[in-house]
């Protein structure tokens, strides 16, 4: 788990919460019973996304709950709760020696306060020593920015419409 406070991220595997921590920021592995909140976030978050490409006609708008909990069962899944509400959250499944990173997600409230940064580096930490993919829109400039700042590269692009193409990016640690 990663407790963010005043800016400074505390890191440990057995650290306790206590009362002064409520309103302030920590990462930590969702459980079941948060998959709802999260895909509410998700649907809340991707509207941006949406918004680049005038249709609410894309695959995070309109995935469901169950295909939530499939991705819970296959991989991680983490959380960033802030005031006792989930702000954030990123997704990761390894396959054949490389983790797919999926989903990074920040409340519109609370974006470009370094939140996206702290949760793709705890997913990281939990797959030491790995080849890292992701993914996303040509179109998503900040967030293009971000991963490549990250130390992320371009290894391909993919065109799936005459508007929509990905830009696929890896890291290796």
């Amino acid at each position: 788990m990663t407790i963010i406070m005043g800016g400074i991220s505390i890191r440990g595997n057995n650290m306790k919460m206590d009362k002064q921590m409520v309103n302030d920021s920590f990462i930590t592995k969702a459980c079941l019973e948060d998959l709802k909140e999260i895909l509410q976030l998700q649907y809340l978050a991707y509207q941006s996304e949406a918004a680049l490409f005038g249709s609410n006609d894309i695959p995070p708008l309109k995935q469901t709950i169950d295909e939530v909990v499939e991705e819970y069962h296959k991989g991680v899944i983490l959380k960033l709760i802030s005031d006792k509400k989930i702000i954030g959250s990123i997704r990761a499944w390894e396959s054949e020696s490389t983790v797919h990173v999926g989903k990074l997600m920040v409340h519109p409230d609370y974006r470009r306060c370094g939140y996206g940064t702290k949760l793709l580096n705890e997913i990281e930490s939990y797959f030491p020593q790995k080849r890292f993919v992701l993914f996303t829109s040509t179109r998503s400039i900040n967030n293009l920015r971000m991963y490549q700042r990250m130390g992320y590269k371009e290894f391909e692009r993919k065109s799936i419409t005459a508007e929509l193409e990905f830009v696929f990016l890896e890291k290796i640690i």
